[in-house]
C-alpha cells in the first residue's frame, strides 16, 4: 500500500497563455522537501466527458472522424463533453445520436479516465450502450461521421488497424473487453 504523500503547497497561479479554447497556467509549487518547480497546465475545469461504447447485433458500433492534431482520420468511439445539466447517461445518448445516428436503452458505466494528468484535469467517463434504436441528432461535427460495425469476435484486431490508436479508445475498448467477458458474451 503506498503512503499518503503530503500535497506541495501552490504558491501562485498565473495564466500564460490565451487560446479560444485554452487557458495556459503557470502553477509555482514548493514540496515538502524543500524542492521548487514551477509547472505549466491546462487551466482545470469541472466538466466532464463521455466516450461510448456501443454494441448492436455482435458488434460494435465506431466512428470515423477527423482529428486535426494528427491531420487525419482516426477510428474510435462516440464521444463528447458533457453539457451543463446533463447527467453522464443523458450526454451519452445526446453524443451517440449526433454522432453515429443511434440512441440506446442501456448503459452501464465502465469507468472514469483522465489523460495527461501533470498537464490536463480532464476527466472521461466510460460507458457501454446496448438496446440500439436509430435516431439522429444534430451535432456540431462538420461533416458526416461514417459508422464502422466492427464483429465482437474480432474484438481485439481493432489494436491492429492503423487508424486506431488514441489512448482513451484503446482503454475503453480494454474496459469492453472485461465487460464483455464478465457478462459472458465473449472469450478471451
Amino acid at each position: 500500500m503506498p503512503r499518503e504523500l503530503e500535497k506541495p503547497k501552490i504558491l501562485n497561479v498565473e495564466p500564460v497563455a490565451h487560446s479560444r479554447l485554452f487557458t495556459i497556467e503557470s502553477v509555482d509549487l514548493a514540496f515538502s522537501n524543500g524542492a521548487r518547480r514551477v509547472y505549466e497546465r491546462m487551466r482545470p475545469s469541472e466538466r466532464e466527458a463521455v466516450m461510448i461504447v456501443p454494441i448492436i447485433d455482435n458488434h460494435l458500433l465506431l466512428i470515423q472522424e477527423y482529428v486535426v492534431g494528427l491531420e487525419t482520420y482516426e477510428l474510435g468511439f462516440p464521444k463528447g463533453l458533457i453539457d451543463p445539466g446533463e447527467t453522464v447517461f443523458e450526454a451519452a445518448n445526446r453524443e451517440l445520436k449526433e454522432e453515429a445516428g443511434f440512441g440506446a436503452q442501456q448503459m452501464e458505466a465502465l469507468s472514469k479516465l483522465t489523460m495527461a494528468p501533470s498537464y490536463f484535469s480532464s476527466k472521461m467517463n466510460i460507458v457501454v450502450a446496448e438496446g440500439l434504436y436509430p435516431e439522429k441528432l444534430e451535432g456540431d461535427e462538420p461533416e458526416p461521421l461514417p459508422v464502422i460495425r466492427w464483429p465482437l469476435d474480432n474484438l481485439m484486431a481493432l489494436l491492429q488497424e492503423s487508424d486506431f490508436n488514441e489512448a482513451r479508445n484503446v482503454s475503453a475498448l480494454f474496459l469492453a473487453r472485461e465487460w464483455l467477458v464478465k457478462q459472458q458474451r465473449i472469450r478471451y
